[in-house]
């Protein structure tokens, strides 16, 4: 299963990122080119498998490393790889460069870290989204199913029709931890209300999520979310044409269409970089796996564990937003404890 789902995100990448394009590269000292650092500064390589503008997640990667880079007076490099085929190569030329720490990310880049890894045990490696085993790899997760519970606890609170719908990427093991808790935290806010749930077969159909989203309008569902990677812009586009509402994945997408997009599933991939960055600078890094929830501001939900630029939508309300932020405090405590769906 693994295999297949990471021979569908190579051609996502494929289709994406397209054939014959040249590496890209950002640079900056400690994150601001007009600080210098000192002569025994850390450096630490950035090397993304995607260019920055194709996924949001690598740019908010890419935000979080350089900001502790200025913080920590660590020389960070960002390496953009818009030719697949070229991720390997310019992990190798990480290392040849004599990085301190080289940073990767999401299992796009597995195949590549486990062979440059092994093959150069003396040197530190992280890798974000993904787990690879290893005595020179950090590996950061995050507990996505945190965030989609409080999601589907708002949808939950805030339905005016009592259905509630998801787009899902694909039936397969990992789509659980958005599937399961999603309807897990809206059957606890709301028993009586009716779940929808429909896969689009791929992460890159905007056309059949779109169709599978004003499927379920039909059936009487006002808050959908979109699950599906680039999938979701078809979900974006069926809530603003048959006016229901809509939350995305990764960043905050509400500004984008404040009147349909009410809500995002934060996945804090700035938190994880800074972080890594900053136990490395100051000597804590360890390998092994760390995971990042609502605790760490890991993972998250506007105007309930982070603040938007966006006003927030009438379809939802301040007693709704209290009882959320009862529900988070209650997660990060203890008192309420969720289960991993893939471990279940």
């Amino acid at each position: 299963m693994k295999k297949m789902l990471m021979l569908v995100c190579a051609l996502v990448l494929f289709i994406t990122a397209g054939c014959g394009a040249k590496n890209a590269t950002t640079e900056g000292a400690a994150g601001n080119t007009d600080k210098p650092v000192s002569k025994d500064a850390k450096k630490i390589a950035l090397v993304l498998p995607e260019k920055i503008g194709v996924n949001p997640f690598f740019q908010i990667m890419d935000e979080g490393a350089k900001k502790a880079g200025k913080e920590f007076n660590a020389q960070v490099k960002t390496i953009e790889s818009t030719d697949p085929n070229a991720f390997e190569q310019n992990m190798r030329a990480a290392v040849a460069d004599k990085y301190d720490l080289i940073i990767t990310a999401t299992f796009q880049a597995e195949d590549a870290l486990k062979k440059v890894s092994a093959e150069n045990p003396d040197q530190k490696f992280a890798i974000i989204d993904t787990v690879i085993e290893g005595p020179n790899v950090r590996s950061v997760v995050f507990r996505e199913y945190e965030s989609s519970y409080l999601l589907g606890a708002a949808a939950g609170l805030s339905t005016k029709t009592n259905t509630v719908g998801i787009v899902a990427a694909m039936d397969i093991p990992m789509i659980k931890k958005w599937t399961v808790p999603f309807e897990q935290g809206l059957k606890a806010t709301n028993p009586n209300a009716k779940y929808l749930v429909n896969y689009v077969g791929g992460f890159t159909d905007p056309a059949k999520a779109k169709e599978l989203a004003i499927l379920q309008q039909s059936k009487g569902a006002d808050f959908i979310l979109g699950a599906a990677a680039v999938g979701d812009l078809g979900v974006f586009e069926a809530a603003k044409e048959k006016n229901f509402f809509t939350a995305g994945q990764d960043i905050d997408h509400t500004s984008k269409d404040p009147d349909h997009i009410v809500l995002s599933q934060l996945k804090g991939a700035d938190t994880a970089a800074y972080e890594t960055i900053k136990d490395f600078v100051n000597g804590a890094f360890k390998a092994g796996v760390v995971d990042y929830g609502l605790k760490e501001k890991g993972v998250g939900v506007p105007f309930v564990t982070h603040d938007s630029q966006t006003k927030m939508n009438p379809f939802l309300t301040a007693e709704t937003i209290t009882k959320l932020k009862q529900i988070n405090d209650d997660i990060v405590s203890g008192k309420l404890v969720l289960k991993d769906p893939l471990k279940q």
